[in-house]
């Protein structure tokens, strides 16, 4: 008996030592809006994306199989391996108890580091549990993860629901902030930083490499202050760079703007390898590199070269059909908003109004379907019914949270983007190749380098990562491991 007793208090010794075979540190790099073919059209420097493509595992064909292909949605997706139908993240904003928020909205807490205007954000909206949160579980709470983005959901969503820090910039007061969901004030690092660099967080960090090298430079010092990547156990950073799609949305793809801003990319990407390296060891930290989703080419680059291209005017649409169902119904606005290609019917109007909601559904399908660029206008409650092709029905139904998704989807024809012809800027947000197709890099730890062109998805990301660490894939992950 005290020898079994011996044995057994010698196993659950070896189990709490982590014997696992884990890396020092998980590194998730998102960049926002960059297509797949940037990996392939740049001409990079020494030690940026030029490592990541030499000594990097590339996936060449991974794909986002959801729409709406935006920010919050791929973030939240990316991490929890899952799509918005199971995390719940519907769109950049959409409704909840029919109030418009948004994705990282949260009114039970308040801003730190900002100023008054600065409103409190965190990850309540996300229903699901991440890579990060998963590695909380899996090291008996013991490890730690912080996020760091220009964009409030850039970093709140892929840090998960218990980091020791999510840090974002806030225009508004031009310094990175938190919020008491995470701390009651800033660390010493952090409000250092923002003192340190004021005059740099003072520029337009949304259209210059000035927001690519402020990103970075947060990261840095966050590994360096929280030591991530020193413990017992493994630690995680996600690092989101915002500006390569806010300069995109307003200058549009290979703008000198957004050139210039991946220029600086690929500089900050070689020194924050370099620093990985001294700090946690090649060998020690695995990085991937991937996208929260693709963009378009703007409708003048397009045209100009006689290539086919469109646009559609969302805020015309809404105004265009409820002067329809107007003319129909004799009641004003029975659309109420319009979100991420979805339209919310208003329900209070339709029943002050003793109209039949199903006689209101059909008629305003017909009256979004009237503009050429609009292939369909889905009821999602009857969306089987639709004669369209299956792996688009799909992709539509893994996007689509019944409680927080408006009641009708919108399907542009292919090439169409929500836009203006006049307007240079790219857009995103379709099931398009060029929205939907994203890089995927894996470098570092046990990873050999090659490539593939098989199908992967968005998805296979987090599950790939939890593979490769022994650890339990978040609940509502639906993806695969890359590596066998």
């Amino acid at each position: 008996m005290k020898r079994l007793l011996v044995v057994v208090m010698a196993v659950v010794a070896l189990c709490a030592s982590g014997q696992v075979d884990r890396p020092k540190l998980v590194v998730g790099l998102v960049v926002d809006q960059m297509r797949w073919d940037y990996l392939y059209t740049y001409q990079w420097g020494e030690g940026g994306f030029e490592t990541l493509l030499h000594d990097g595992y590339r996936c060449n064909n991974t794909i986002i199989d959801y729409v709406p292909t935006v920010t919050a949605c791929g973030h939240a997706s990316i991490f929890a391996g899952t799509t918005p139908a199971f995390h719940g993240i519907a769109g950049n904003n959409f409704m909840i108890n029919g109030k418009n928020v948004t994705s990282v909205q949260d009114e039970t807490v308040r801003a730190v580091g900002g100023n008054e205007k600065t409103r409190g954000k965190s990850p309540r909206n996300l229903i699901t549990t991440n890579v990060a949160d998963e590695l909380y579980l899996a090291t008996d709470f013991r490890s730690r993860t912080v996020g760091v983005a220009l964009k409030d959901r850039a970093a709140i969503l892929p840090s998960g629901h218990h980091p020791i820090g999510a840090y974002w910039y806030d225009k508004g007061s031009t310094s990175f902030v938190t919020s008491t969901y995470y701390m009651e004030k800033l660390p010493q690092w952090v409000d250092e930083f923002n003192k340190k660099h004021h005059a740099e967080l003072s520029q337009d960090l949304n259209n210059t490499p000035m927001g690519t090298t402020m990103t970075f430079a947060l990261a840095e010092q966050a590994l360096i202050n929280e030591k991530l990547g020193q413990g017992e156990v493994t630690d995680m950073l996600t690092v989101s760079v915002s500006n390569t799609d806010m300069c995109a949305h307003y200058y549009g793809s290979h703008s000198p703007q957004v050139d210039a801003i991946y220029m600086q990319l690929d500089k900050e990407i070689a020194h924050f390898i370099e620093v990985l390296d001294q700090r946690i060891g090649r060998g020690n930290y695995l990085l991937f590199l991937t996208a929260d989703h693709g963009g378009t080419h703007s409708y003048p680059r397009m045209t100009s070269h006689g290539l086919p291209s469109g646009c559609w005017h969302n805020p015309d649409a809404i105004i265009a059909a409820n002067k329809l169902l107007k003319q129909q119904f004799g009641v004003d606005s029975l659309l109420k908003a319009e979100m991420e290609y979805t339209f919310y019917l208003n329900r209070e109007v339709i029943d002050g109004a003793r109209l039949d909601y199903d006689q209101v559904m059909r008629a305003a399908c017909q009256a979004l379907e009237q503009p050429e660029e609009i292939q369909w206008a889905i009821d999602m409650s009857r969306i089987d019914t639709y004669p369209i092709p299956s792996i688009l029905k799909e992709r539509i139904k893994l996007g689509y949270f019944p409680e927080r998704s408006g009641e009708i989807y919108i399907v542009p024809r292919t090439g169409v983007y929500a836009g203006k012809p006049e307007w240079a800027g790219s857009n995103h947000g379709t099931w398009n190749q060029s929205d939907s197709h994203i890089p995927l890099i894996f470098m570092g730890w046990h990873i050999t380098p090659g490539e593939t062109s098989r199908l992967t998805h968005m998805t296979d990301i987090a599950a790939t990562v939890c593979a490769m660490l022994h650890i339990q894939a978040p609940d509502g992950c639906i993806g695969n491991p890359i590596f066998e």
